[in-house]
């Protein structure tokens, strides 16, 4: 069930959500200090659809992130992946859903410094068990879907701030997600590497990717079809954002 609905282009109902968040809390506890960062977060995003979710610091986006992303688990409330709650699965098989079907951009680029564009990019397939050869091919398409296809063999020092960036969207996309998950992607970069990167989330959308991209930046939010506004830890605005042709 997970992985049919979680492919792209797979056939749903028009309004099936494949994230869905009930009464989600999430409590980080230090000793005998309690902080919530999560306080009772209701949200379904549909497949095919690109939501951003923004938010000043600390207003729990990077939280809620990621939960989305398996990474982290609800203190209460239910988390419901392409219809099945998340509680119920083990590790194994979240680490399964996210190698294949999660593709993660991050803020920090997350590069090893030794390795090549290509073999930074191939380390999912490697995860998951991919043949050498074709982890290589898989990698150097990727890296020139974003535009480095004659990048493919300098390491992350050679690669300005944002080709080292694009090449975390080529790691993203090698496996073929169907769900992109982008956490400020955009907050280190200067306006123009902004655009390119943006310019790529457009198209992964384009071509029927569920994406969430989560920004502190409004003018970045607003290239999403829908808006998602958080503040201490809540939802306080889901509406439209302005979408942006491909």
């Amino acid at each position: 069930m997970t992985e049919l609905l979680l492919a792209p282009g797979a056939p749903h109902a028009a309004d099936a959500p494949v994230l869905e968040l009930v009464g989600a809390r999430k409590t980080y506890r230090t000793g005998a200090v309690e902080f919530e960062a999560l306080r009772g977060v209701d949200l379904r995003i549909t497949t095919g659809e690109y939501v951003a979710v923004v938010g000043p610091s600390g207003s729990g986006k990077s939280t809620l992130m990621n939960v989305l992303g398996c990474l982290d688990t609800l203190t209460a409330g239910t988390y419901r992946l392409a219809g099945e709650d998340v509680s119920a699965l083990d590790e194994a098989e979240l680490a399964r859903i996210r190698n294949r079907h999660i593709g993660f951009v991050f803020q920090q680029f997350h590069l090893l410094p030794a390795l090549p564009a290509w073999r930074n990019v191939e380390l999912p397939l490697v995860y998951g068990g991919v043949p050498a050869a074709e982890r290589r091919e898989r990698a150097h398409d990727a890296l020139a879907r974003v535009g480095l296809g004659d990048r493919v063999d300098n390491r992350p020092g050679e690669l300005s701030g944002g080709q080292q960036q694009r090449v975390a969207v080529a790691r993203a996309l090698v496996g073929d997600p169907a769900l992109v998950l982008a956490d400020e992607p955009t907050g280190n970069l200067d306006s123009t590497s902004t655009a390119d990167v943006l310019s790529l989330l457009d198209a992964l959308h384009a071509a029927g990717r569920t994406v969430v991209l989560i920004t502190h930046e409004h003018d970045v939010a607003a290239r999403a079809g829908r808006v998602v506004r958080v503040a201490d830890g809540e939802v306080v605005a889901d509406g439209p954002g302005r979408a942006v042709a491909s």
